[in-house]
C-alpha cells in the first residue's frame, strides 16, 4: 500500500474470503430461511452458481472426487436468492412500469419470486396477470412467424434438457437464430480452441489439476467468481507449486485468500495464492504471451520434438518470434524483458502447467487471438495432452457449457447436425443463425418478430444498453422464462406484448435434470419441490414440450412425450457426442465425463491427430484523444483510460447480492478504481466525483476510488456502465470489448491536466 493511502483504503481487506466467509454464511444460516438454505445445500443437485461444479450424486457438498466442504459463500447467495417468498400480491398491479424501471438490480432481485404468468400489453402501464392457457395461445402464435423471424436466447442456469429442447424446436422450425450468454463470455474460448485442439472445452480434468506443480491464472478474479477454484490454487501452493497470475487489477484475493475448507489458515491471515504476479496492459494479453514464447525460444526451453510429433504449422511460429522484437512487444505489454524472462523460466522449470483464464481473455476484440496465443504457449512448453497440464478456460454460468453441448449455438458442430437430421428426417436449415450481438443488430434492423429467453438479462447483458433497448422494442412478442424478476424484465420491452413466465429452479424441478460443469462432468439432479404456497409454476422442460406439441404435434417426432425428461435424455445420447451415458443415467446414477475433451495424451480431434499452430498478431491498442468524445467546453480535457468493466464480489453476472465491494474499496456501484498517478497526473483527488463519459453516453456523479490497477486503466462495475459503450466485438465470434472500453475521466474544470502534461501508458 502506498504512503498516500488515506484511512479509508487501510480499511480494505488484507486478503481474500476469511472471516467475512464465515461471518456471511453465519448470517444466512440465521434467517427464517436458514433450515431450508441447508437442507437445499446438501440436496443431490448441482450448484447454481458458477460452472466450476459441486453436488449431484455426490451430495452437495462435494465435487466429482468425492472431496467434501466445496460449497462457497456464492452459492449461498444464489440459493438465499430462490428461497425469498413470492413477489408480493398486487406488486406489478400497484407498481407502474416507470416506477419498476427506477429498481437497481439488487432492488429487482428482492422483489422475490415470481409465482404467477404476467403479460405487460402495448401501451400498457403494469404488468397483469395471465392464466397458462393465455400463454400458450401467444406463445404458440409468436412462434407460428416465419422461422428466421423467430430467435431464443438462453441462460446457463438451466437444465441440459431444456437447453436440448429449445434447439430441437428451434431447428426443426427452421431457425438457426440460438443466442446464448456464451455468445457474450466464452465464444472466443470455443472458437480459439477449436481452431487449435479441435475441441473447444477444457482438457484438463479436476483430478489433473491437482496433478499440475503450476499454473499460469489469466483474466481472472477466481475468489471472487469462482472461488471453488481457489481450494485448489491453495493445495497446489501447500504442495511447492507456483501459481502465476497475469491481471492488470491486483485483487486481494488473488494475493491471500482464507477459503473455509482450510479454516486454520484461513483465521490466521489466509493462504498464499500468487507466487508471480504481472500487470500488463489491458487488452494486451496476445503481447504478453508472444513475450513468453520468445523467452522460452531464446532460453532454449522450446519443446521441438514435442512440436514435431504433435503439432503441424509451429514453424511460422518461431518465424514470427525471431522476428518481432523485445521493444515491440515489451511497448504493447506495458511489462519488462525481465518479468516475461522470469515468468518463462518459472513455466519451464514446472513438471506440469495448466493454463486457465476467464473473461480478463476473452471480452476483447482480439480474444481469439488471446486464447489462441495461450494455447500456443501451452504447446511450446510441452503442457498439454498429459496429466497435470492443459489448457483451462474458467467458465461462468453453471451450465453454460451444456448450453453448447446442448447444441445451443449458431456454430452447431457437423457431428450433431447429421445425427439430428437423421432424428427429424430431414436437412436442418443451412441459414446462419444469429449470435447474441447479431440477435441485438437484426433486432434494431426489424427483423425478428418473436423471442424466447431462457433465463438470463440480455438487456442487462449487453452493451450499450440504449441500443439494446430500442431493439428489443421493436421485437413484436417477448416471452422470459425466469424464477425472479430482474431489470430486462422492466427495459427489454416488446413492441406489443411481453411475458414475464415463472418456472421452478434447478433444485425444487419436480423431475430429474442433468448439468455440465466447465470441467465436462455431467451431473444428475434429483428432484425437488418449492417452498411457494399457491404458486403457479411450469417446468422450462414442460414449458418447451408443449410449445413444440402445440406448434408440431407428432411431426416429425412425438413432440408430447418429451414432457417425460428421461425420454430427451435418451435423444440426447444418440444425438450429442459424447454424452452416450446419459440415455442410461436415471437407471445408473451414474455420472461421467463427456467422452474425447479430456487429453491425457497428445492426439486431438483434429483431422491430422495434431494440433494446429498459427502466429498470433500483436494487438494495436492505441486509445483516442479527449476531442473524441465530444462536447467538451475550454479546460475540459480530461483523462482517456482504458476502462476495465467488471463483477463486485457480491455479484453473480447481472444480478447484485450486494451494493459495494469491500476488497477492491467501492463502496457503492457509482465508482471508478483508479490509478494514483493517473491521479496525479490531472488533478484529480480520492473521493472526487466526475463524469466518465465513453463513446454511447456518460455517467455523472462517478466517486474515484485509488487502487491496485495498472496506469492508464480503470475499473467499474457492469452491468451499470454497459450504458456508456459501444459494442465492439470480436469479428470472429461476436464477443464485446468489455475489458478495454475507452472513456473519458472529466472533473470540475479546475481540476483539468496542465499544459504538456504527460499522458498515461497505454
Amino acid at each position: 500500500m502506498s504512503d498516500d493511502a488515506s484511512p479509508a483504503e487501510a480499511a480494505t481487506p488484507a486478503q481474500g474470503g476469511g472471516w467475512p466467509l464465515i461471518e456471511g454464511w453465519a448470517r444466512a444460516s440465521l434467517t427464517p430461511q436458514g433450515p431450508k438454505l441447508w437442507q437445499t445445500l446438501n440436496h443431490h443437485s448441482a450448484c447454481l452458481s458458477c460452472a466450476w461444479g459441486t453436488g449431484g450424486q455426490h451430495g452437495g457438498f462435494r465435487d466429482e472426487l468425492g472431496e467434501p466442504l466445496q460449497r462457497c459463500l456464492k452459492s449461498v447467495e444464489a440459493i438465499m436468492a430462490e428461497l425469498q417468498p413470492a413477489v408480493s400480491e398486487g406488486v406489478f398491479g400497484r407498481r407502474s412500469l416507470a416506477e419498476l424501471q427506477q429498481l437497481s438490480s439488487m432492488e429487482a432481485d428482492r422483489l422475490g419470486r415470481l409465482s404467477h404468468p404476467l403479460l405487460l400489453r402495448e401501451g400498457g402501464s403494469h404488468y397483469e396477470r395471465i392464466g397458462w392457457d393465455d400463454v400458450f395461445a401467444i406463445a404458440e402464435a409468436a412462434f407460428r412467424r416465419p422461422p428466421e423471424r423467430v430467435a431464443s436466447y438462453s441462460s446457463g442456469r438451466s437444465s441440459n434438457e431444456a437447453a436440448y429442447l429449445l434447439q430441437l424446436l428451434l431447428r426443426a422450425m427452421g431457425s438457426n437464430n440460438l443466442a446464448d450468454c456464451s455468445d457474450l463470455c466464452h465464444a472466443p474460448s470455443t472458437v480459439g480452441l477449436n481452431a487449435v485442439f479441435g475441441s473447444g472445452t477444457s482438457m484438463v480434468s479436476l483430478e489433473s489439476l491437482q496433478q499440475a506443480d503450476g499454473v499460469v491464472l489469466v483474466g481472472s478474479n477466481a475468489p471472487a467468481n469462482h472461488p471453488r477454484l481457489m481450494n485448489e490454487l491453495i493445495k497446489l501452493r501447500q504442495r511447492g507449486g507456483s501459481v502465476i497470475v497475469i491481471n492488470p487489477v491486483i485483487e486481494v484475493g488473488l494475493l491471500k485468500f482464507g477459503s473455509p475448507a482450510f479454516p486454520v489458515s484461513s483465521l490466521q491471515g489466509g493462504s498464499e495464492i500468487a507466487s508471480l504476479f504481472l500487470q500488463p496492459v489491458p487488452g494486451s494479453d496476445t503481447a504478453v504471451f508472444l513475450g513468453l514464447q520468445k523467452a522460452l525460444l531464446e532460453a532454449g526451453a522450446v519443446k521441438r520434438d514435442f512440436l514435431a510429433a504433435h503439432a503441424e504449422g509451429w514453424e511460422a511460429l518461431l518465424e514470427q518470434l525471431s522476428s518481432t522484437s523485445w521493444d515491440a512487444i515489451t511497448s504493447t505489454c506495458g511489462l519488462s524483458r525481465q518479468e516475461l524472462e522470469h515468468t518463462a523460466a518459472v513455466i519451464a522449470g514446472c513438471r506440469g502447467v495448466v493454463f486457465a483464464w476467464a473473461m480478463g481473455i476473452t471480452h476483447h476484440a482480439n480474444g481469439i487471438d488471446n486464447v489462441q496465443a495461450i494455447a500456443n504457449t501451452a504447446l511450446l512448453s510441452g503442457n498439454v495432452g498429459r496429466p497435470g497440464a492443459g489448457t483451462m478456460p474458467i467458465r461462468g454460468h453453471s451450465n453454460v457449457q451444456g448450453f453448447g453441448s446442448m447444441g445451443v449455438t449458431v456454430k452447431l458442430r457437423a457431428e450433431m447436425q447429421q445425427a439430428l437430421e437423421q432424428l427429424l428426417g430431414r436437412p436442418l436449415s443451412r441459414v446462419p443463425g444469429y449470435d447474441t450481438r447479431a440477435l441485438i443488430e437484426a433486432a434494431d434492423a426489424g427483423r425478428v418478430d418473436s423471442l424466447l429467453c431462457l433465463g438470463g438479462n440480455l438487456w442487462g447483458a449487453n452493451p450499450d444498453s440504449g441500443e439494446a433497448k430500442r431493439a428489443l422494442g421493436r421485437i413484436d412478442t417477448i416471452l422470459y422464462l425466469a424464477t425472479k424478476p430482474n431489470q430486462g424484465h422492466f427495459h427489454g420491452l416488446a413492441a406489443r406484448q411481453t411475458l414475464v413466465l415463472p418456472v421452478f429452479n434447478r433444485f425444487e424441478t419436480p423431475h430429474r435434470t442433468t448439468t455440465e460443469s466447465g470441467n465436462n462432468y455431467v451431473r444428475l439432479n434429483e428432484p425437488g419441490s418449492t417452498h411457494l404456497r399457491h404458486a403457479d409454476l411450469i417446468s422450462e422442460v414442460g414449458f418447451l414440450a408443449e410449445l413444440a406439441r402445440r406448434r408440431m404435434g407428432s411431426d416429425p417426432i412425438d413432440w408430447g412425450r418429451l414432457q417425460d425428461p428421461s425420454y430427451v435424455r435418451d435423444l440426447i445420447g444418440r444425438t450429442v457426442p459424447g454424452y452416450g451415458p446419459i440415455a442410461h443415467i436415471d437407471a445408473t446414477r451414474q455420472e461421467f465425463s463427456v467422452e474425447g475433451r479430456l487429453f491425457d495424451s497428445p492426439h486431438f480431434p483434429t483431422p491430422s491427430g495434431r494440433a494446429r499452430v498459427a502466429p498470433t498478431p500483436l494487438p494495436e491498442l492505441a486509445l483516442p484523444g479527449p476531442e473524441h468524445f465530444g462536447g467538451l467546453g475550454p479546460g475540459q480535457g480530461g483523462l482517456v483510460l482504458a476502462l476495465i468493466t467488471a463483477r463486485s464480489y457480491g455479484q453473480h453476472n447481472t444480478v447484485v447480492y450486494k451494493p459495494g465491494d469491500s476488497y477492491r474499496g467501492m463502496p457503492h456501484r457509482q465508482t471508478i478504481l483508479m490509478n494514483r498517478a493517473d491521479l496525479r497526473r490531472c488533478g484529480l483527488t480520492a473521493h472526487q466525483r466526475v463524469t466518465v463519459q465513453g463513446e454511447a453516453g456518460a455517467l455523472e456523479g462517478v466517486e474515484i476510488i485509488p487502487g491496485e490497477i495498472r496506469e492508464g486503466a480503470a475499473l467499474m462495475f457492469y452491468p451499470e456502465v454497459n450504458v456508456i459503450m459501444k459494442a465492439v466485438v470480436d469479428p470472429r465470434c461476436g464477443t464485446p470489448a468489455f475489458k478495454r472500453v475507452p472513456v473519458l475521466v472529466r472533473g470540475p474544470v479546475a481540476a483539468t491536466p496542465a499544459s504538456g502534461a504527460p499522458q498515461p501508458p497505454r
